[in-house]
């Protein structure tokens, strides 16, 4: 049958993919599953038991939540009449709730736990449009989400036919979610998102995943993020069993007790398995860790097109002796890891693709749906490392005068939420997305991103600057966790340095530098002169204009919980001048 809605899924099981683990999620350290016909009955009993709570089409249902099956279940439900899905990440800031859950105007609120409560509970009170709360998680005074269900398996006789006849009304073009982007500056946007934007993306991807039904992936970045969503409509397409870790630090155990198929991932997650491998071979006795680092730098020569036959018999023995131990370490059976969200390094992507873990990079953002480029297995020549791969099928590319990449097709968007002005200027009259970014297509074929077009900036010797692509460069080193080019107006480019601590604590340990604390570390002169030899080292690689002729470090992580990184742990600029800015004044020696 054709799947043109999201609920078109649920009957895509029932007549073809019955499966007994189509979802699972873990309870007091058990996997617990759910057959499709599970699925199906969760979903409709949801559904009727919004239908007896007065929801109606065009409602919005927000959810604050980590991954579980449930929220498969409720998705399912609120999509069948109609409702709009507002899933909302649960670590933003309080403001970011109040103003998302004032201005979709939610009538109801699901949450996972009683800590997302307690954050809130005061907001809850202040949001007008909003009737109830409830709770995936017990929590106390707050109604569990299976009441829902309780009272839609009451109704079912007298909402069955009532269910039926408003699927059949519901069209392809109709609103299914509200996804607002964390953005790195200003409001959040409410990008509405049809059942055919997100679906188009889904089966796109299809052809390009040589994946059975007969396999099982993990699950783990925010079902919230539109990246991680389509996926999921995509696995269930497939049949593919879909395993939802707790949170973050349960993922590597989760991997060796499943050993999945494959999982969705950014590059920050992959820059942490390479510091571990990397600390790990540091760790080894003597020759073992020349032996391992013989192995790890023999990855950074790797190619598809390298014909040299001494490589490649130095990858067969390193493979036996090294690289599979990585594998091991990923539970054995990886066979794609889907990497989107933001610039995966090259270094990296070579260091996996070398220990047989294919890395298959991809591009796009939420108002495409997200997908609009990515690298794939269906054949050779699909893949380039260093790009985000050809364009996926049924969408369209153009680079614009100015280097922009423009975008139109069956995934791009409907348009932001109550802000048709900003629609506009971001949808061009003839349909083009304007995505903001800088890019350029390689060999006729392969997208590359250079850098967000906003993010640009001038030298106040009229040069212009790619920061991105510098960053990138930079974070490449054992000792940068982070780094924020800076210099607009100014003489020449400089930086903000977040020093990767766990690698900077063993290199200080080792040369039996004696400090307290990181901000005591920091000072050190030699500390200071180990990262001019990485800044050094990088710079050779750069245009003049493009080297960093100064840099600070800070004694700072930045992740999103602290506000520097958005919630797909891209760089807030504005946020990270307005913290260091007494820095920047240092480095240009600006007077108060």
């Amino acid at each position: 049958m054709a799947v043109t809605r999201i609920f078109d899924l649920l009957d895509r099981y029932k007549n073809n993919l019955i499966k007994d683990a189509a979802l699972a999620g873990k309870s007091n350290g058990k996997w617990v599953k759910y057959s499709t016909e599970d699925y199906i009955n969760y979903s409709c009993n949801f559904s009727y038991g919004l239908l007896e709570l007065g929801l109606k089409k065009g409602d919005k249902i927000a959810t604050i939540s980590s991954n579980c099956p449930e929220w498969n279940f409720v998705d399912m439900g609120m999509s069948q009449i109609g409702v709009v899905h507002v899933p909302i990440y649960p670590t933003i800031s309080a403001e970011e709730h109040k103003y998302i859950l004032n201005h979709c105007e939610a009538k109801l609120i699901i949450l996972s736990d009683k800590i997302i409560y307690s954050k809130l509970k005061t907001i809850i009170e202040e949001t007008p449009n909003l009737k109830k709360v409830y709770s995936f998680n017990d929590i106390e005074n707050v109604s569990s989400w299976r009441e829902i269900i309780e009272l839609g398996k009451k109704n079912k006789n007298k909402y069955s036919d009532t269910l039926e006849k408003i699927k059949s009304e519901i069209n392809e073009n109709d609103i299914l979610t509200l996804i607002y982007t964390s953005g790195t500056t200003g409001t959040p946007k409410g990008v509405m998102l049809s059942h055919k934007n997100i679906l188009s993306n889904s089966i796109a991807v299809t052809k390009h995943q040589l994946v059975t039904s007969d396999e099982i992936v993990l699950s783990f970045l925010p079902l919230c993020h539109v990246y991680e969503r389509m996926m999921n409509y995509h696995y269930q397409y497939k049949g593919i069993g879909i395993y939802y870790s707790e949170n973050l630090g349960a993922i590597a155990d989760d991997i060796l007790e499943i050993k999945p198929f494959g999982f969705n991932t950014v590059p920050r997650l992959l820059e942490k398995i390479y510091a571990k491998v990397i600390a790990k071979g540091k760790s080894l006795p003597f020759l073992k860790k020349i032996l391992f680092f013989w192995a790890v730098n023999l990855t950074t020569q790797f190619d598809f097109n390298n014909k040299n036959l001494w490589h490649k018999i130095q990858l067969i023995i390193a493979d036996k002796l090294i690289y599979k131990q990585f594998r091991k370490a990923l539970g054995g059976n990886i066979k794609l890891i889907v990497c989107g969200g933001s610039s995966l390094q090259v270094k990296l992507a070579k260091f996996f693709w070398a220990s047989k873990i294919p890395i298959l990079e991809g591009y796009g953002l939420t108002e495409a749906s997200p997908v609009i480029s990515v690298n794939h297995l269906t054949g050779p020549g699909n893949i380039k490392i260093g790009t985000v791969g050809p364009i996926l099928e049924g969408v369209e590319v153009k680079i614009a005068h100015d280097g922009e990449i423009l975008c139109k097709g069956p995934n791009i968007m409907q348009g932001y939420y109550k802000d048709p002005d900003y629609t506009k200027e971001i949808i061009d009259s003839e349909g083009w997305l304007h995505t903001g970014d800088i890019g350029i297509i390689e060999d006729n074929k392969f997208l590359k991103i250079t850098d967000r077009k906003k993010e640009i900036f001038k030298t106040s010797g009229g040069k212009y600057i790619a920061p991105q692509l510098i960053e990138n460069l930079f974070k490449e080193s054992y000792f940068i966790d982070q780094v924020m080019v800076v210099g607009e107006n100014e003489k020449f480019a400089s930086a903000l340095i977040s020093p990767n601590f766990n690698n900077l604590q063993y290199w200080a340990n080792k040369h039996k530098i004696d400090f307290k604390n990181n901000a005591e570390l920091l000072v050190f002169p030699k500390v200071i002169a180990r990262f001019q030899k990485e800044v050094d080292k990088y710079n050779k690689i750069l245009g003049s204009t493009e080297q960093i002729k100064r840099f600070k470090l800070v004694n700072d992580e930045w992740t999103p919980q602290s506000g520097e990184l958005s919630q797909t742990l891209k760089l807030k600029r504005k946020v990270i001048y307005k913290k260091y800015d007494s820095l920047l004044k240092e480095i240009y020696f600006y007077q108060n």
